[in-house]
């Protein structure tokens, strides 16, 4: 199996670099950020209560995220991985996805791949996308440096253990979708 966990900040072009790491590898996304969004679309307890904090441009509590991602991660799939996308985002999410992986894929974390965004780049694109997603978090700009601000805080401890342990590697995620494709194919390839 190729277990990713997929790194970037918010805007960075994580869900269209994860769709074509799907089609090329056969992976499942497993996406923080939908799992919130459909949980919240059904009015689920979890939905709820991540709403509160999302409103607001500040990220779920770890439980509520783990939680979420368990039941996603047991359900069947016929494909050859995963993609860990918006999580982990803090050490204690990180330690909860290794057990989680161990315990129900009997595997491990293959590679961290992490796209790098200039923060002024990541604003446009979140404001850009704000005026047609109708996302409440992508339309207030303050919201949007606070949540950059808050990723690049909670993420930094789990990009040095995943370096630690020889797993995290950066692509810078400006220029063209399908340069930057082909760059995360190529770091993909050589955990295979």
């Amino acid at each position: 199996m190729i277990n990713i966990v997929l790194f970037g900040p918010p805007g960075s072009g994580k869900g269209t670099q994860a769709q074509n790491l799907i089609e090329k590898f056969n992976l499942k996304q497993i996406s923080t950020g939908d799992l919130f969004r459909y949980n919240m679309k059904n009015d689920t307890e979890l939905g709820k209560l991540a709403k509160s904090f999302i409103d607001k441009g500040e990220l779920v509590p770890d439980q509520v995220t783990t939680d979420m991602l368990t039941d996603e991660v047991k359900k069947p799939s016929p494909t050859k991985g995963f993609i860990f996308d918006g999580y982990p985002r803090t050490t204690n999410q990180t330690e909860e996805l290794e057990k989680i992986v161990k315990e129900v894929l009997n595997d491990k974390i293959s590679i961290c791949i992490s796209l790098v965004v200039d923060d002024e780049m990541l604003v446009q694109r979140l404001l850009n996308r704000g005026k047609t997603s109708g996302r409440t978090d992508d339309s207030n700009e303050e919201i949007i440096r606070n949540r950059i601000k808050e990723y690049y805080a909670k993420t930094a401890e789990i990009a040095e253990l995943y370096k630690q342990q020889g797993k995290y590697v950066e692509v810078n995620g400006v220029g063209a979708i399908d340069e930057i494709s082909e760059k995360l194919f190529a770091e993909v390839e050589k955990i295979k």
